[in-house]
């Protein structure tokens, strides 16, 4: 299997990166071979699992403008079989810098291209907007997940990614898709979590996964200790929900991404 995933949602504070780091971590923990590329300006991915970003001049701003090939940038994590790409705190000027230039959508997916036979898992952290570096993630991207938060407005916003990823499948990544939906910050004691649940539901159908992300405090402290939840409190509640999420993401990327073209894309 080879599967390329963006996690993605433009309204911000999610549990986005979170998640990102759980998942990656949780899938290599597994046994497969994962890429974690952090296209987030913010770099919180790349530090939250102890990774130090490369130096200006050989990062993956310069992966942009051709000075540096993503290959050349990978580091080791602190969970065997995770590499990542750190991120850049130049990408934020990325859309400016590149302008008009032709394919600039695509400069990710024809990095990703070289490097997909060495990796099963290559997930992709995005920034919480629509622009050009999650617009990059999404040409790349086999499919993406989207992290929802089960507190108020927790579809503010939704529209507008949903416009994005047809605006994607439209113009140059037909088979993009929706590999699910998954609620994050969940607490069950109380009456809104629920009912954000249950619009969920009705919105998105059998797109949202069964588990939900509980609220955590140690879920809140790994990333400042360079740690995902597995490798920081194993066994929490935090780190046996991503567990549970990630056998579902692995099911339903059974029927949904093992293909050949999946695999020869």
């Amino acid at each position: 299997m080879s599967a390329i995933i963006a996690i993605t949602n433009q309204k911000g504070g999610v549990g986005k990166t979170t998640s990102a780091i759980s998942i990656s971590a949780e899938l290599a923990s597994s046994g497969k071979r994962v890429l974690l590329v952090d296209f987030d300006p913010q770099g919180n991915a790349t530090s939250g699992l102890g990774v130090e970003p490369n130096e200006e001049g050989g990062d993956l701003y310069d992966m942009f403008f051709d000075r540096v090939s993503l290959g050349d940038i990978l580091k080791p994590s602190v969970v065997d079989g995770l590499m990542v790409a750190p991120s850049s705190k130049d990408l934020v000027s990325i859309e400016l810098e590149l302008g008009k230039t032709p394919g600039r959508e695509l400069i990710l997916k024809s990095e990703i291209r070289m490097l997909r036979s060495q990796f099963d898992f290559i997930i992709i952290d995005c920034p919480p907007s629509s622009g050009l570096l999650t617009l990059n993630a999404l040409g790349a991207s086999d499919s993406l997940l989207v992290p929802l938060q089960a507190e108020y407005y927790a579809l503010e916003g939704i529209s507008g990614l949903l416009d994005t990823v047809n605006f994607v499948q439209q113009t140059f990544n037909p088979a993009l898709k929706i590999l699910g939906v998954f609620l994050t910050m969940f607490d069950s004691r109380t009456r809104l979590s629920g009912q954000v649940e249950d619009e969920a539901r009705e919105f998105f159908g059998d797109l949202i996964f069964a588990q939900r992300i509980p609220r955590s405090i140690r879920l809140s402290e790994s990333p400042s200790h360079g740690l995902p939840i597995c490798k920081y409190a194993p066994d929490s509640a935090g780190d046996k929900a991503y567990r549970s999420l990630t056998k579902e993401i692995l099911n339903r990327c059974e029927g949904v991404l093992d293909t050949p073209a999946a695999a020869n894309s």
